[in-house]
């Protein structure tokens, strides 16, 4: 007879080995909760309000995500968040066009990671300590050549929609960006020796794989995706802010990496499970708000959630390790 039941349950176990699977159920179940508990939760203006909790957190996760695989992080990624807008705009009030003024601000974005990188590798300094040096270096910079005031975002139509100010552009770029970085860390040379560096650092140096390349370029990556999404942002909001970003946005985008099933300890994790983790922050942050949440106790409320997300992400991958056995 049929064999419909034995057929779902195989997809069920292959679905919950899947290292995203216990992320994705979560956020199911969250959206379930809050849809109940609010029925404007999946309002089209709702989602659009929830969007754009995900879009520029999810990008800096991205960046943060190849540097935690390969053993490093970085904590100044929130301040070059509001520092890569101020450079495009004194850039396009010098009168350079404004895509160039956002090359330069990314190449300055450049700059700072390679800064990191260099002093990281090449010094032995802990990236921790690193780039928490460059964090308060960063932020006194932005915040010297703003003089401490926010500024109108350069208007020249079309350039703004694509970069941000239209409805779902933001979130556009940061699924694309998600996708593209999830291809180079699973099918590229690159993406395998990121993973071999934080797995093994001197199995994969043994192999030949240039480690101190690997982790500058990282640090390049996580600068520019950070300068990125400050940019995008500042282009959705029609203002530059210099106190934007900060250690707020640096520790959601950590924080929804590692609920994604990326390990601090380095070796493992991917683009779209960190996706996923900023996601189910935002929809909590989202769910919470709606609800009326008091301020007061939102962060307790969210670090409770995170650490269920995390204990339920590690049951499952003992389970899934379990099976294999």
């Amino acid at each position: 007879m049929p064999k419909r039941p034995n057929s779902w349950l195989r997809v069920a176990r292959l679905f919950l080995r899947q290292r995203e699977a216990s992320i994705v159920v979560v956020a199911i179940a969250l959206i379930i909760y809050f849809q109940f508990s609010n029925q404007a939760f999946l309002s089209t203006q709702n989602l659009r309000t929830l969007s754009q909790f995900v879009a520029a957190t999810a990008i800096i996760s991205a960046g943060e995500v190849m540097l935690l695989i390969c053993g490093e992080i970085d904590l100044s990624v929130g301040q070059v968040y509001a520092l890569a807008p101020f450079i495009m705009y004194f850039a396009n009030q010098a009168g350079l066009p404004l895509l160039v003024g956002l090359i330069l601000g990314l190449i300055v974005c450049a700059l700072v990671g390679l800064f990191n990188g260099l002093i990281t590798v090449m010094l032995k300094v802990p990236s921790f300590i690193t780039t928490l040096g460059t964090l308060f270096l960063i932020n006194g910079l932005t915040l010297t050549i703003s003089q401490g005031f926010p500024v109108l975002t350069p208007s020249e139509g079309w350039v703004n929609e694509i970069l941000g100010h239209a409805a779902y552009a933001e979130i556009i770029w940061a699924v694309a960006i998600a996708v593209v970085m999830q291809i180079v860390l699973s099918w590229t040379r690159w993406g395998l020796h990121t993973v071999a560096t934080g797995g093994n650092l001197l199995g994969a140096s043994e192999v030949g794989v240039n480690v101190a390349r690997i982790k500058i370029g990282n640090f390049i990556l996580c600068s520019v995706l950070g300068g990125f999404a400050g940019t995008l942002e500042a282009f959705r909001i029609t203002s530059i802010d210099p106190l934007a970003g900060g250690t707020d946005i640096m520790f959601m985008a950590v924080a929804g990496a590692v609920i994604g099933g990326t390990a601090l300890t380095g070796g493992l994790g991917t683009i779209v499970g960190a996706f996923l983790g900023t996601l189910v922050l935002s929809i909590l942050r989202d769910g919470f708000t709606l609800l009326g949440v008091s301020a007061f106790t939102f962060d307790i409320i969210l670090g409770a959630a995170i650490l269920v997300a995390m204990v339920l992400n590690v049951r499952l991958r003992l389970w899934r390790e379990a099976g294999r056995e």
